[in-house]
């Protein structure tokens, strides 16, 4: 891998784990990062301070940075921020990653590991063998595996987990994806960066992670943003009009250039003795087109 590594960090009310989520991943990225990192914490104008927090530790530490926005728009427009920010500022690898907890900064290392490895967009996953989930009641689960099957039927993906938010992109991705025409504000911009990268040929890998419930604050999830996914998804496939006259962007087709995902398909992680690695699941480009 060549080129720095920058983890996109969107908060609203996080002041109870800013800091320990900072100082947790910025371990990890230390050693795995060889080419160096940031961590940018892009927050909406938090009324519990966690932006005055992340300013006071951008002050201490080089390789933290923090984007201050003043209204709360939803976790879309939050990371498009942060994914345009890195972009301008150079970054070759861009991640993205709850600021609760509920995604473990250990894993940061294996969606990086998996990268270097040949694909384009790793995604730490939930719903393939290895990956699950803990401290979730009944009603949680069928409706986040619900909504990651229904997302999957719709538009006709293998990907396993698509409403997951623990990822790590090539630059090249982002940059051929449109992330202007990308429309989604809460449960469904996940499932939408997914399905304009894998639409474009890019090689995808699915990453086993453990999801954890959060131990402080407040869940951002609500019935509204649930709702937001169930019609938004059909339009993603069959680009209806979205309201007030918007399209939905048609994804936009990978630059020409030198790569592992331009020569072959995916590859999953292997072992020295060339069987595949539990450590990941990976779907290549062809097989995922509708």
């Amino acid at each position: 891998m060549t080129g720095k590594a920058w983890l996109i960090l969107p908060t609203f009310d996080e002041a109870e784990n800013i800091e320990a989520i900072v100082g947790a991943a910025n371990g990890v990225l230390e050693r795995a990062a060889t080419d160096g990192f940031r961590i940018l914490v892009v927050d909406d104008g938090s009324p519990d301070g966690t932006g005055e927090i992340a300013d006071r530790l951008a002050a201490e530490h080089d390789w933290l940075q923090v984007l201050h926005r003043t209204e709360r728009a939803g976790l879309g427009p939050a990371y498009l921020a942060g994914f345009r920010y890195a972009l301008d500022s150079g970054a070759a690898y861009v991640m993205e990653m709850d600021c609760d907890f509920s995604h473990d900064p250990a894993d940061l290392a294996r969606l990086l590991r998996a990268v270097g490895d040949g694909a384009d967009l790793a995604l730490g996953s939930r719903y393939v063998p290895g990956g699950g989930v803990t401290d979730w009641g009944a009603l949680r689960r069928v409706v986040s595996e619900g909504g990651s099957t229904y997302a999957r039927w719709v538009l006709g993906l293998k990907v396993r987990d698509l409403t997951g938010g623990f990822k790590c992109f090539r630059r090249e991705v982002l940059e051929a994806i449109d992330l202007e025409g990308v429309r989604s504000r809460g449960y469904a911009f996940q499932v939408e960066l997914t399905y304009r990268a894998v639409r474009a040929g890019f090689a995808t890998v699915e990453v086993p992670i453990v999801f954890r419930d959060r131990q402080h604050g407040q869940s951002k999830m609500s019935w509204r943003i649930a709702a937001e996914a169930i019609w938004l998804v059909p339009l993603l496939r069959f680009g209806r009009r979205l309201p007030f006259g918007r399209r939905l962007s048609p994804p936009a087709q990978p630059p020409a250039r030198e790569s592992p995902s331009a020569q072959a398909p995916a590859r999953e992680p292997s072992t020295s003795d060339g069987r595949a690695s539990p450590s990941a699941q990976s779907t290549g480009p062809a097989a995922e087109r509708p």
